[in-house]
């Protein structure tokens, strides 16, 4: 038993049974009719061999507002004294051309810090005010970008100011952005500033027969005040001493010890402030319409003025066509004056159907200008010498 090798091991297994002898009416066995193929190994993906991350934990998802920024703060907040103080300062230097680019943009600035309120508007105008005292400094070329931002910039605040202010802000608005927008040489602003015009010359209402009247008044006080001589000025000084001497009846107060007034004379103050109120208003708007009307002038002047330029004249007919049309909505003297600009557009509308440029002479091409230079010119045969024949030239010659 020792010496057995085999034992512990399990008995073989067993042999498979002999296959069934074939039916006997057959002599030959039948071939199968089927035969199996063998299934093709399922190849496998390089996907399937990849390892699979690890389950990530699941963090809940912080809102926007809860996550620590570090922010600088880049505008000092400062109280209405300090910006009050700033734009009378911003006043004073405004006026100096050589210092209106920065002034303007500090002002600027105090628009877009949002400085602007009801309590501050009165010395925000100030500044608008002090910066167009001058008619021709908007239009000037060195200065008239910084007058269309800052004009610009107080259209942005306009709703923080009361209706005299706006009118005033509007007029002067026409006068620095469109007028500087006539300026450029990009023909899109500039035929949009020329729509805007004509809308801004719609709007205005018909002028009347008094506005000519006190306008043709104005003009006789303004004669008169630049005749006035110095001699006439020092005698009108002890008259006007007298009068404040009797203006001043009560010098000791003693009005103000008496008893007040009845109340018909209070139902009379209020009325006449009423009255003082509505007079007020009107001349506020009359103000307006006058200073509107000169922007406009001015604007229709500053086109005409370029009608030298090819790309800018069909649009400058078409402006000063519709300004001729709407004359009546201007003074008699504006009047005038767009009369004068309507017929020398008009001589230079028919020089241009002439084949005529603006100067009067026939348009040509480079070659006919060219002809026309050298058509009298004396050229020599000499190259070397004086093209005209000089008389050095001809002593040299002998």
């Amino acid at each position: 038993m020792e010496d057995n090798l085999f034992l512990g091991l399990p008995p073989p297994s067993s042999r498979p049974p002999p296959p069934a002898p074939p039916p006997s009416g057959t002599d030959q066995p039948t071939k199968s009719t089927t035969q199996i193929t063998p299934a093709h190994p399922v190849p496998i993906l390089k996907s399937a061999l990849k390892r699979s991350k690890p389950s990530e934990p699941q963090t809940e998802v912080e809102p926007a507002g809860s996550k620590k920024r570090l922010t600088f703060k880049t505008i000092v907040d400062a109280s209405e004294k300090q910006v009050i103080e700033a734009m009378q300062k911003i006043k004073l230097h405004i006026t100096n051309p050589s210092k209106f680019s920065k002034a303007s943009k500090l002002a600027i600035q105090l628009i877009q810090a949002g400085s602007i309120s009801a309590v501050t508007s009165d010395h925000f105008i100030a500044i608008l005010e002090a910066a167009m005292s001058s008619t021709t400094d908007c239009t000037n070329p060195s200065l008239r970008a910084d007058y269309h931002a800052l004009l610009s910039a107080a259209q942005d605040v306009i709703d923080c100011l009361n209706k005299n202010q706006r009118n005033q802000v509007t007029a002067w608005a026409v006068r620095a952005v469109l007028g500087n927008d006539l300026s450029t040489d990009d023909s899109f602003v500039f035929s949009k500033a020329a729509g805007r015009v004509k809308e801004a010359i719609s709007g205005l209402p018909v002028a009347t027969k008094d506005e000519d009247v006190e306008e043709a008044g104005a003009l006789e006080e303004e004669k008169e005040i630049k005749n006035v001589d110095s001699q006439d000025q020092e005698s009108m000084l002890p008259a006007t001493f007298e009068s404040s001497e009797r203006v001043e009846f009560d010098p000791f107060g003693l009005d103000a010890l008496l008893t007040g007034t009845s109340k018909t004379d209070k139902r009379a103050n209020i009325k006449k402030d009423a009255a003082t109120l509505i007079t007020k208003a009107e001349e506020d708007s009359k103000r307006f319409l006058k200073s509107q009307r000169e922007a406009l002038i001015l604007c229709l002047e500053i086109a005409a003025h370029r009608y030298k330029l090819p790309w800018c004249q069909t649009v400058i007919d078409i402006l000063v066509k519709h300004a001729f049309e709407n004359k009546e909505r201007f003074t008699s003297r504006q009047r005038d004056a767009i009369e004068k600009l309507w017929t020398s557009i008009r001589e230079q509308q028919n020089r241009r159907k002439q084949g005529k440029s603006v100067t009067g002479k026939l348009d040509m091409n480079a070659f006919e200008s060219l002809q026309e230079k050298y058509a009298n010119e004396k050229i020599s045969i000499r190259r070397a010498l004086e093209g005209n024949g000089s008389r050095r030239a001809q002593q040299w010659l002998g």
